[in-house]
């Protein structure tokens, strides 16, 4: 009986041999399209080949960048990247999942190689109350209808244009509507104004007048205004000026990392070794700033007072980063990636990252307000929007869609809850309010923004980067006026952030959800497959919060979801469960031979989950069998 365990224990060890060398060495076959295969075998994904870092072990996803993905002459392929077939183009990367299609089969934008998308206008299955359903299922604005111009692309708006359009769904007004001999008109209150072509809103007269930096309260038609904490009110201009240390403003250029006095009177290097037009951010509490080198995916932290050889990488990301901003409340780094089309979040130590929002069209900016538990980001793609959502990357809502060409950037005017944009195709900044509404364009094309980058909200300016003239600038955040370049020559400016303490308020954390204030703080944990948000107490450093529903947001699985691996990993344990389980049997097995040829006496006492040898229960030769084993076939490994 024990060479028979001997020889099943010798044929279960030639199995897991055979399933290891299986699992470590055979190549799985990568998709031609979708996947590049690494010199050693491995498959990439195809959007990581030639990004700027290393993917394959053995760094052969960066090497030959510069030749054709299909075996074209380099003259001829054009910075080929993808290809769309023999007969057929051969697209540059940014041509890549950028929601048009190139490719005449359309594989450019297929769901494989791009990912899950929300939803495009197009596509939609309903239309709006104030669209237009085309016959084909597309919706156009209801105002396009029957004005003798078709719309629709199989013509369906302008049919059967004799009847009365308010008829139908009052037009698609939201209050009054007015039939004219073609088309039809929408009208608002005394009260109210029309927003687009069909939907009132109530006027905020503060807003509308933008007399007030901050406060405002509008009573009887006269206007008061008043500053928030930490902001004193000039008794002459009645500006609202920040109290405390002098702001700072920071920019990126491709000559490194500059700082200078928010009037231009003051202005030294910061950081002249970080050369590059990237992102930047600020944690004012420590007066620490985060740089992103865009082509790299490399996001630095260095001190505004510390030495410049002291900057540190902090996290290492996927594709290029075009968007930074800091959660000073639960210390989280936001960013958006151009090539994976996502939302990013990782705590500010760089421990640990994760995809938050996902399915985005050349995504270009971020800003965050966790005061009120707000993310707001940018997109540059086939349709241009701003979108916000929880912090959690939940609740989804759209903030502009209409006449917004390629927003570039975003501020939040954190006294006035209002959002600012500068859009380099508009060559304007606008703000809104942060539900989508009072929009208005505050600095228009002046000969300073016809290439505009950064944008920073202080006090009562706009301050932008604008890459054509190279210079730093500012202008009234009301209405434009008091144009001043503080800084002319910059060589490619980036990123524009204010450093002052004032920008970042302390406040409660908002926490959980439903959202509740924490008492104290708020930790966020991005390791669970759903991020959790949990109110902790100093005193006990325990969970107060306990009925508080963890946060959660579907986003791609880890490697350990993988199938193969998944499948290996299950057999490996179930193979070492069943080595184990002979080994004890033939253990058993020799004992009970040799006591009954020696007379020794052992006793054992079995169990449904291990074996104990008996003995002294606290003495030094008491030991579990089963864990003993189980480290011995893991020390084996």
């Amino acid at each position: 009986m024990g060479h028979l365990g001997g020889l099943l224990i010798l044929v279960v060890l030639v199995s897991w041999h055979h399933i290891r060398g299986a699992a470590g060495h055979s190549l799985r076959t990568c998709h031609e399209q979708l996947e590049f295969r690494c010199s050693d075998g491995s498959c990439i994904p195809r959007l990581t080949f030639c990004d700027g870092h290393t993917d394959c072990e053995d760094g052969s996803d960066e090497q030959h960048c510069d030749e054709c993905g299909d075996g074209r002459d380099q003259d001829s392929c054009q910075n080929c990247f993808f290809s769309c077939g023999l007969s057929d183009v051969c697209l540059p990367r940014h041509k890549l999942c950028d929601g048009w299609t190139d490719c005449k089969d359309g594989r450019d934008e297929t769901r494989e190689l791009c990912g899950p998308r929300q939803s495009l206008p197009m596509a939609s299955p309903t239309c709006a109350a104030s669209e237009f359903q085309c016959e084909d299922g597309e919706c156009i604005h209801q105002a396009w209808r029957c004005d003798r111009s078709p719309d629709c692309s199989d013509g369906s708006d302008e049919d059967n244009c004799d009847q009365d359009e308010c008829q139908v769904n009052n037009g698609g007004c939201s209050h009054h509507c007015v039939d004219q001999e073609m088309g039809f008109l929408c009208y608002c209150p005394d009260n109210m104004r029309l927003l687009g072509d069909s939907q009132c809103e109530e006027i905020d007269m503060c807003l509308e007048r933008d007399l007030c930096d901050q406060l405002c309260v509008h009573m009887n038609g006269s206007f008061t205004c008043d500053c928030h904490e930490g902001y004193s009110m000039n008794p002459t201009t009645r500006e609202c000026k920040a109290k405390g240390n002098a702001a700072q403003l920071v920019f990126t250029s491709s000559k490194g990392m500059r700082r200078m006095s928010i009037t231009g009177t003051e202005y030294r290097e910061l950081a002249p070794h970080l050369q590059g037009p990237g992102p930047v951010a600020t944690l004012a509490s420590n007066s620490t700033l985060y740089w992103a080198w865009q082509a790299r995916g490399f996001i630095y932290r260095v001190s505004m007072y510390g030495k410049p050889q002291d900057a540190k990488l902090v996290l290492k990301v996927k594709g290029s980063v075009s968007g930074l901003a800091v959660d000073w409340i639960h210390q989280l780094l936001y960013w958006t990636s151009v090539e994976s089309g996502s939302v990013n979040v990782g705590l500010l130590d760089g421990l640990t990252q994760r995809q938050l929002i996902t399915g985005l069209v050349k995504p270009s900016a971020v800003a965050v307000d966790p005061l009120r538990g707000l993310l707001f980001w940018a997109q540059c793609g086939r349709f241009p929007k701003i979108e916000r959502a929880g912090l959690d990357g939940r609740d989804i809502v759209a903030v502009v869609t209409s006449s917004i060409h390629r927003p570039v950037a975003l501020s939040l005017d954190m006294p006035r809850q209002l959002l600012y944009w500068v859009d380099q195709g508009m060559r304007s900044i606008s703000r809104v309010n942060l539900e989508g509404r009072e929009r208005k364009i505050v600095v228009e094309s002046n000969g300073y923004l016809d290439r505009p980058f950064g944008l920073a909200v202080f006090e009562g300016f706009v301050y932008w980067s604008e890459g054509v003239t190279r210079s730093i600038c500012r202008a009234n955040k009301h209405n434009g006026s008091q144009l001043q370049v503080l800084l002319k020559d910059v060589t490619s400016p980036g990123g524009v952030v204010i450093v002052q303490p004032v920008l970042q308020p302390k406040g409660p954390s908002v926490c959980g959800r439903p959202v509740r204030m924490c008492r104290h703080k708020c930790v966020v944990d991005l390791l669970p497959e759903s991020p959790e948000f949990s109110c902790i107490s100093p005193e006990t450093g325990q969970n107060k919060s306990k009925e508080m529903p963890a946060i959660s947001h579907t986003v791609p699985a880890s490697t350990l979801s993988d199938p193969t691996f998944t499948g290996v990993l299950s057999l490996t344990i179930f193979l070492s469960l069943l080595l184990v389980g002979m080994v004890v049997w033939w253990w058993k097995q020799e004992f009970r031979l040799s006591k009954s040829l020696t007379g020794q006496s052992f006793s054992f006492k079995e169990s449904q989950e291990q074996f104990i040898i008996e003995g002294p229960p606290t003495g030094p030769n008491s030991c579990l069998v089963k864990e003993t084993l189980l480290k011995m076939d893991l020390d084996g490994e």
